[in-house]
């Protein structure tokens, strides 16, 4: 089957999964510096269970977490995309912007150029009202990012999955409206 194009932006291909992506996605879940504000790495058999949600949330919803291709190598170097999250807070039910990318990719804006394409289809093509992201406190990285795609801080929280003793269960949350995002010019 070949991958259906969702977003382009000038650096990166957001489309549907191949098989092929698979041995990526293990490579980029065992890098222990792009998992460093994850509870571990993960396994070939974590990563095909994580995969299988992925495309589970795809079925339910109709979008999701996007593989992302790299237009320079035409590598899928990660991931971008929305989800639903599968716990509970005060903040949920709500629809989630996330990303992980290999960490060659990192430091160069790819991040927020693909964000901002991911924010601009979820408002415009989606018509979702809202969008939230969060990340562990310790990981500035991801709320830069947040910040820089226009996100305004709401606070932190305790993640339900983790242990309240663990030193990543404490996170920033951040949050944009529809009507934040008009005027923006997000392809900048």
């Amino acid at each position: 089957m070949i991958p259906k194009v969702i977003i382009k932006t000038p650096r990166l291909i957001l489309r549907t999964w191949k098989e092929s992506d698979m041995e990526a996605m293990i490579q980029l879940n065992s890098d222990p510096r792009v998992m460093e504000y994850f509870p571990s790495i993960m396994s070939s058999d974590e990563t095909a269970l994580m995969m299988q949600r992925i495309m589970d949330h795809f079925e339910k919803w109709g979008y999701g977490l996007w593989a992302s291709e790299s237009k320079e190598t035409n590598e899928c170097i990660g991931f971008l995309g929305l989800s639903h999250p599968r716990f509970e807070n005060e903040f949920t039910p709500c629809v989630e912007i996330g990303w992980r990318l290999k960490f060659d990719y990192w430091n160069r804006g790819i991040a927020t150029e693909g964000a901002k394409a991911v924010l601009e289809y979820g408002f415009k093509d989606l018509l979702l009202t809202e969008i939230y992201s969060w990340t562990t406190t310790p990981n500035k990285g991801s709320e830069r990012v947040m910040q820089k795609i226009g996100m305004d801080y709401q606070g932190i929280f305790l993640h339900p999955n983790m242990p309240i003793d663990d030193p990543l269960c404490e996170h920033v949350i951040y949050h944009i409206s529809n009507k934040e995002q008009e005027g923006l010019c997000l392809h900048q």
